[in-house]
């Protein structure tokens, strides 16, 4: 009876506590499936409009590939270096010579062993090639770390990684103007919570959404406030998420003939990401993170002028997918208690 009791009492706290992010599903539409052998692992996501751009995790050769939104087909690859250590991001980088362009990001680092990390400005479009992309090295100003959100903004075109901890992340920005001759240092921003896998901005650079496993959050820029967060659909490993020019929000995961979602936001968070009016020059929101951040990532951070906020274990903790293993153990933790209480008679 004892044992029956423990079952049950355990049975319902797991039930409490996994209740909220099973009930969270939102509604999303399933746009197409890859139907390439080779994809997959989609670890970042780029949407091109009527095609999207993604990239495996560790393992793949350094190749990117163009998916047909109608038909989940491959319609385009490029080969852009001659290996890679572990590819986790990408982000729009915008037209060159007329054609789209993507970063990639080559910034896992799950030992936290590298010396460096390294992003790539690659060419993509229907049809096969090879191109040898330049390479930019970046490094951290500390420690070598574990990253999977590369994030780009849309007008001033300012690199921003974020590294990958249980206990919430990191936001670095990189020197204005990247160089190929040498390291550009990373300097760091800001701490976000979860436990991240990705991240976007929106055309407008105004707001950013950065995703764990489970689900995402929306938050401002320059500020990195939270506005609410983005239940995401249940997925195999999610990993990626993309915002187009109109505002779509697109999530790929891990998984071979996996499905790409594109999630519909809560109309609270639709108005609060609502485009606005053309700024003027001295308006832009890019402004205040340069102040923040420096002139220039390359020089040595002025303590009295660019503070790293402490980090928040508490906070950051209960972000993301811990949050129903944390009420999961004190749940167990109680029941323990009750049944260790003495009895009378």
């Amino acid at each position: 009876m004892r044992h029956t009791t423990v079952a049950a009492l355990t049975v319902a706290v797991l039930g409490v506590a996994l209740a909220p992010v099973a009930a969270a599903q939102p509604p999303a539409e399933e746009l197409a499936a890859f139907t390439d052998e080779r994809i997959d692992e989609s670890s970042g996501l780029v949407d091109l409009g009527e095609v999207a751009v993604t990239v495996n995790d560790s393992g793949d050769d350094a190749i990117v590939y163009v998916v047909d939104l109608a038909t989940g087909d491959t319609v385009g690859t490029t080969a852009f270096a001659d290996a890679v250590v572990d590819v986790e991001a990408l982000a729009p980088g915008g037209e060159v010579d007329g054609e789209p362009t993507v970063w990639v990001g080559d910034i896992g680092d799950n030992a936290g062993r590298r010396p460096d990390i390294r992003l790539y400005r690659v060419p993509v479009g229907r049809g096969d090639r090879r191109v040898r992309a330049p390479a930019y090295r970046l490094v951290y100003p500390d420690r070598a770390q574990d990253a999977e959100t590369l994030l780009v903004h849309p007008r001033t075109g300012r690199v921003y990684v974020v590294t990958k901890s249980l206990f919430g992340g990191t936001v670095y920005v990189a020197p204005k103007q990247l160089r190929t001759d040498r390291l550009n240092r990373l300097r760091p921003v800001t701490r976000v919570g979860g436990f991240l896998t990705d991240g976007a901005f929106w055309p407008d650079g105004r707001h950013l959404v950065l995703r764990d496993y489970t689900e995402a959050s929306l938050l401002t820029f320059p500020g990195f406030e939270r506005v609410g967060r983005i239940a995401l659909p249940e997925q195999e490993q999610g990993e990626a998420v993309a915002v187009g020019a109109d505002g779509r929000v697109l999530v790929s995961t891990e998984g071979r003939h996996s499905p790409i979602h594109e999630v519909r936001l809560p109309p609270a968070l639709a108005a609060a990401v609502a485009p606005e009016p053309e700024p003027a020059p001295e308006s832009d929101p890019e402004a205040a993170a340069d102040s923040d951040a420096g002139a220039d990532a390359d020089a040595e951070p002025d303590a009295e002028a660019t503070p790293e906020p402490e980090p928040d274990p508490t906070t950051d903790f209960l972000s993301g997918p811990t949050l129903p293993i944390a009420l999961t153990a004190l749940g167990l933790l109680l029941v323990w208690l009750v049944l260790r209480r003495p009895r009378s008679g």
